[in-house]
């Protein structure tokens, strides 16, 4: 097995999606199959990006927004799941629970599928008047789902990490505003930091999370077609407020009801950046999402080693704030450690030998185009933050045309299903009917809503009818297949 971990991609990502997905997360390092059933062991390379994505998101969004971070118990007592009807009723399939038998407390308790009812449940002690508000907490923590689906590694499993963010309003102008903005900033992460367009828009009321007024999300588009929810945003409205008996006294010295939103997204982004990016050498990392950003290959041949060492540790050393990588090990050839570090996804190589020693010059070579440039000893550092740079925008712009390829807007229900069967995304005007969702879904083996659209042109749905029932259309929507 340790001499396999090293064989290169067997399998073109364009000929088998699915088992070229899973070699590349498994061969690069990031992941391993667990012993227990729909579960992952991340291991280092894998935790370094969701790292990546943590500290980021601290910095750009936590702090930015005046969140804060904490943490809640893992168990949740079944009586705090039932307060809130609607929530109950959407969770209840996925939730593992631990018996009363075991916890000898008189009620079963859930381990947690996402934290509202137990946070809320701290949110009625901690609220007291308009003074505490508002109250805004994020938590980082591992969440199980007992999935019936068939799980994949990042993208689906029993257990995932996660942050989820949770706050408190005055009002609900408030509340609706920053709903929608932190749907946006989940959008500008996606872009600056994993290379990756996504679709921004509200779920239908079938497909929102269960007891919100509306669901807001983001929707990457992998290269089969089939979306990948990647973020969502939940105006909760007053529902949980009223079932966790959180009130405030006003300034009109007033009791009043508090609007409240949740929001959250997890380590499926891992296997987002992985299917978008990757290719048929290996994994493909956006710099600013790679711990280390560029590895430092010498060539070696003994009447020139020692000297081809010393500059290749000076490059090492002058590189530093790009926690380079220096691969001097014996045993393997150049062109190994190549393949290695591409199967690996390290963004930038640097090669010298003797000869770059003669010429001051070393080779550097981009990860994601193979691209090789001749570089001088005093300008290394300046060229490769530039090339860091052209790689993020140049993996950016081919997923921003993918998902444009992909995009197909369509009028009749013929046209529909033909674009599902050619792994398109389907845009069209549609009725907004649940009872239509559901047949839609049923009669393409699976297509789901993905969501409407922010701010288009309402002049598209004027005296237009939904595809698959004729009625009058009331909006505009996504259809594709998902993860």
């Amino acid at each position: 097995m340790a001499k396999q971990k090293n064989i290169g991609i067997s399998v073109k990502k364009e000929d088998d999606l699915p088992e070229w997905y899973e070699q590349v997360c498994l061969k690069s390092e990031l992941v391993e199959f667990s012993t227990v059933k729909g579960c992952m062991v991340i291991k280092p390379r894998g935790y370094d990006i969701w790292d990546s994505i943590q500290n980021y998101f601290n910095k750009n969004i936590i702090e930015k927004t005046g969140c804060k971070n904490a943490y809640f118990p893992l168990f949740v007592p079944e009586s705090f799941f039932k307060k809130e009807s609607k929530h109950a009723e959407g969770f209840n399939p996925e939730v593992a629970w631990i018996d009363k038998e075991v916890t000898k407390e008189g009620e079963r308790l859930a381990i947690r599928p996402t934290s509202e009812t137990i946070i809320y449940d701290s949110y009625s002690r901690w609220i007291q008047s308009y003074r505490d508000l508002p109250l805004k907490i994020n938590q980082w923590c591992n969440v199980v789902r007992w999935e019936t689906q068939q799980t994949k590694l990042f993208i689906r499993s029993r257990e995932f990490l996660w942050q989820e963010g949770h706050c408190v309003y005055e009002t609900k102008e408030e509340c609706n505003n920053e709903t929608l903005q932190y749907i946006k900033l989940y959008e500008k992460l996606c872009k600056e930091l994993l290379a990756i367009p996504v679709l921004v828009g509200i779920k239908t009321e079938k497909e929102k999370f269960a007891g919100a007024e509306y669901t807001s999300t983001i929707e990457g588009i992998m290269p089969d077609g089939k979306a990948l929810q990647m973020g969502t945003s939940h105006n909760l409205g007053q529902k949980f407020a009223k079932a966790f008996n959180i009130n405030f006294l006003g300034k009109d010295e007033k009791l009043q009801i508090p609007w409240q939103n949740s929001w959250g997204l997890s380590t499926r982004l891992i296997g987002g950046v992985v299917m978008t990016h990757s290719d048929n050498k290996g994994l493909v990392l956006p710099p600013k999402l790679a711990k280390n950003k560029l590895v430092i290959i010498p060539i070696l041949f003994d009447d020139t080693k020692e000297e081809v060492l010393k500059k290749a540790n000076e490059i090492k050393q002058e590189l530093d704030m790009f926690n380079p990588i220096l691969d001097d090990h014996d045993g393997h050839s150049p062109g190994w450690k190549y393949s290695e570090w591409e199967l690996k996804g390290i963004p930038l190589r640097i090669e010298i030998g003797p000869k770059d020693l003669e010429k001051e010059h070393v080779v550097i070579v981009k990860r994601n185009t193979g691209e090789k440039q001749f570089v001088k000893f005093e300008d290394i550092k300046k060229q490769v933050s530039i090339l860091l740079t052209e790689i993020h925008n140049e993996l950016y712009d081919k997923a921003k045309n993918n998902l444009k390829e992909k995009i197909v807007t369509v009028d009749t229900w013929d046209e529909f299903v033909k674009e599902i069967k050619n792994k398109k995304v389907v845009r069209c005007a549609w009725c907004g009917d649940t009872e239509c969702e559901l047949l839609i879904k049923d009669k393409t083996n699976g297509v789901t809503s993905r969501c409407e659209p922010f701010n288009y042109d309402k002049k598209e749905i004027e005296n237009k009818f939904c595809p698959h029932c004729g009625k009058e259309a009331k909006q505009i929507m996504y259809f594709s297949k998902s993860y």
